[in-house]
């Protein structure tokens, strides 16, 4: 350890002399700016700490400050997480959306929980490189191999669920990843100096009661500001019958995951957090969960930096304004995703709800939505429309079936979106639109869309889908949130 700081002591003596990145994270640092939390993590040498931005403690000097871009780097530095601020409690970072870089599609993957599934080999297979070449980049790009990165993974969500949920400990231990009871308890108290009954008897304001047996209930928080509001809307104006449903406030739905399926009922906890409560058939899965509805809420995105590059446009800033902390509706299931687009798409939302229900009916399983080579199989018996829409949809479940579609975290935006316009029936706009929903791209907009053809035209801004990509260029990197608040700009006037 001793070792490891001494040689992270970069000689820093002044702010004048640091470098522009550190500089600026030093300045979010010494102000206690609550937005960067989870963005980065400030590493204490003297104390052998880190902590998250806004960290009430005396602000230390810079020439004892190290910044890492994840948990498991100052892990590997020997430091350990700060018990005043818990840096771990804190949104993820938007880098792993906002980039597509091979450091940023293992992170998803990795916060997916593949490397529990699949190991190391498993994860660099799905990156189209060797297990060492992934770790040389892993290790240059974020401080930390996969192993350590998967580690601090399961680190936080054993820490999420001591301090959120009633499981037993041992039920905790491998319900976030640990091989061994052993390992889950020398992990837990190195990082957090801690001993799991300990950081159990944590619990704070926001502990919930016990949710039942074979239940558990999560609090996940959101980087204010966050639309929460309108997200469920969106699921619940889109709820497919016998999959979804709308109850009191919250989204119900049933949710395929790896090693089952699970029932979960999700509602706004506080203005910038989800409550999660789910009945999984696997404990193990409850990573991957955790995983999934960060990315079905958008929960890591920056909308502060979001809202206010947005806000420059003078077109665009009263929809901001109206509409603070738009989050892009993700999807937890790419399969799934895919086969609502195409049989939503050139009929209504009622419509579609209608056919998607008739589809889950008869061909889901458990409640869950059906598999690709469920409906490659039988759905030719339940699709109804143009026999050339059928024909379209029934080949690519069967090529998605068959693997032959990149459709998972691992793959970059460009080539997923090729891949996709490669299949019949299948064009920039649903291409463009999965990349949105499945891989959380915070930049794409979809400019032949007519409702939002519609509202830029209203607004002066465009009239024809090459005006609209021109005009949309000055919204880079966020013009999926743009699209989106030219969308409800829409909805709401009609």
């Amino acid at each position: 350890m001793s070792d490891n700081r001494e040689r992270l002591s970069a000689p820093r003596a002044t702010v004048d002399g640091m470098d522009a990145s550190f500089a600026e994270r030093y300045r979010a640092m010494s102000s206690r700016d609550a937005r960067f939390d989870g963005q980065f993590i400030t590493g204490v040498l003297t104390t052998g700490i880190y902590c998250r931005p806004s960290c009430p403690a005396v602000t230390p000097k810079p020439g004892n400050v190290r910044f890492f871009r994840t948990a498991a780097a100052a892990h590997e530095a020997g430091l350990r997480a700060c018990k005043r601020c818990l840096p771990d409690a804190v949104p993820g970072s938007p880098d792993w959306n906002l980039r597509d870089d091979l450091a940023s599609r293992a992170m998803r993957l990795i916060g997916d929980g593949v490397v529990e599934r699949e190991g190391v080999p498993g994860l660099a297979r799905r990156l189209g490189y060797t297990p060492r070449h992934l770790g040389r980049v892993l290790t240059s790009e974020l401080g930390a191999g996969p192993l350590a990165l998967a580690r601090a993974n399961r680190a936080q969500t054993a820490r999420t669920l001591l301090v959120s949920s009633d499981l037993r400990i041992a039920d905790v231990a491998f319900a976030a990843g640990f091989s061994s009871i052993r390992q889950f308890n020398e992990t837990m108290l190195a990082i957090y100096e801690r001993t799991p009954s300990e950081l159990r008897r944590m619990r704070g304001a926001h502990a919930h009661a016990p949710a039942g047996e074979g239940t558990i209930s999560l609090r996940l928080p959101a980087r204010p500001p966050f639309d929460g509001v309108g997200l469920l809307r969106f699921f619940a104006d889109h709820a497919v019958p016998g999959l979804e449903e709308e109850r009191d406030g919250a989204f119900v739905r049933t949710l395929r995951l790896p090693r089952g399926s699970a029932r979960v009922e999700l509602a706004l906890d506080g203005d910038a957090a989800i409550r999660c409560t789910a009945r999984l058939e696997s404990l193990a899965d409850v990573a991957t969960l955790v995983a999934r509805v960060r990315r079905m809420f958008d929960l890591d995105a920056d909308s502060v930096a979001i809202d206010e590059a947005l806000s420059r446009d003078p077109a665009l800033a009263p929809l901001v304004a109206s509409v603070l902390g738009m989050r892009i509706p993700g999807s937890a299931d790419a399969e799934e995703a895919l086969f609502r687009t195409l049989v939503g798409q050139q009929i209504s939302v009622a419509a579609a709800r209608t056919v998607l229900g008739r589809i889950v009916t008869e061909l889901g399983d458990d409640g869950a939505f059906p598999s690709a080579a469920r409906i490659a199989s039988d759905g030719a018996a339940v699709l109804r429309g143009p026999a050339k829409r059928v024909s379209a949809i029934l080949r690519i479940a069967e090529a998605v079936a068959a693997g032959e579609v990149p459709l998972d975290l691992a793959t970059p935006v460009g080539e997923f979106r090729a891949a996709l316009e490669a299949l019949p029936g299948i064009g920039p706009w649903t291409s463009g639109y999965l990349a949105m929903r499945v891989l959380g791209n915070p930049d794409v907009l979809l400019t032949s869309d007519l409702v939002l053809l519609a509202t830029a035209r209203d607004l002066g801004l465009a009239s024809t889908a090459r005006e609209l990509d021109r005009v949309g260029a000055r919204w880079a990197p966020w013009r999926s949130y743009a699209g989106l608040h030219l969308w409800r700009a829409r909805t709401m006037r009609g």
